[in-house]
C-alpha cells in the first residue's frame, strides 16, 4: 500500500460549511471511495483552513481514475470546489501531494534487519 498525504486550502469563511458537509458525507460517496481503493482516508483541518488529507492506496492514479468515472464523485467535487482557495479543477485532482520523508515502521524494519544481520555475523 502506498501512503499519500496532500494539502488544500479551505476558504476561511467557509470552514464551518466544510466541516458540516464532512460530518455527513453521502453514503454513496463513502461507498465509491472505498470501492475505488481510498483506504484509511482521513482529513485534518487547521483553524486557518489548511487541510491535510491522508490515504492509503495501491495506486493513487487508479483510485482517482475510478472515482472520476462515478457520477457521485462529479456531483461531490462540483459542490465542494467552491469551498477551496487557489484550486484549478476539482479538489480531488487539484490537491498538492506532499513527499513522505519519514515512516517509523519502515525505519524500524530496516534497523531490525540490520541488527539481525549484525548479530548473525558476530556469532
Amino acid at each position: 500500500m502506498r501512503r499519500v498525504c496532500f494539502q488544500l486550502q479551505v476558504r476561511p469563511d467557509r470552514i464551518d460549511e466544510y466541516k458540516r458537509r464532512h460530518a455527513a458525507v453521502w453514503p454513496e460517496m463513502l461507498e465509491a471511495l472505498h470501492a475505488a481503493g481510498w483506504h484509511n482516508y482521513s482529513l485534518f483541518l487547521r483553524p486557518d483552513g489548511l487541510l491535510i488529507g491522508y490515504l492509503e492506496t495501491e495506486s493513487l492514479e487508479e483510485a482517482r481514475r475510478q472515482m472520476a468515472a462515478t457520477d457521485v464523485n462529479r456531483r461531490w467535487q462540483s459542490e465542494m470546489a467552491e469551498l477551496f482557495e487557489d484550486l484549478d479543477g476539482a479538489p480531488d485532482e487539484g490537491f498538492l501531494e506532499l513527499e513522505e520523508i519519514f515512516h517509523l515502521e519502515d525505519q524500524l524494519a530496516q534497523t531490525s534487519a540490520y541488527e539481525t544481520r549484525a548479530h548473525g555475523e558476530s556469532n
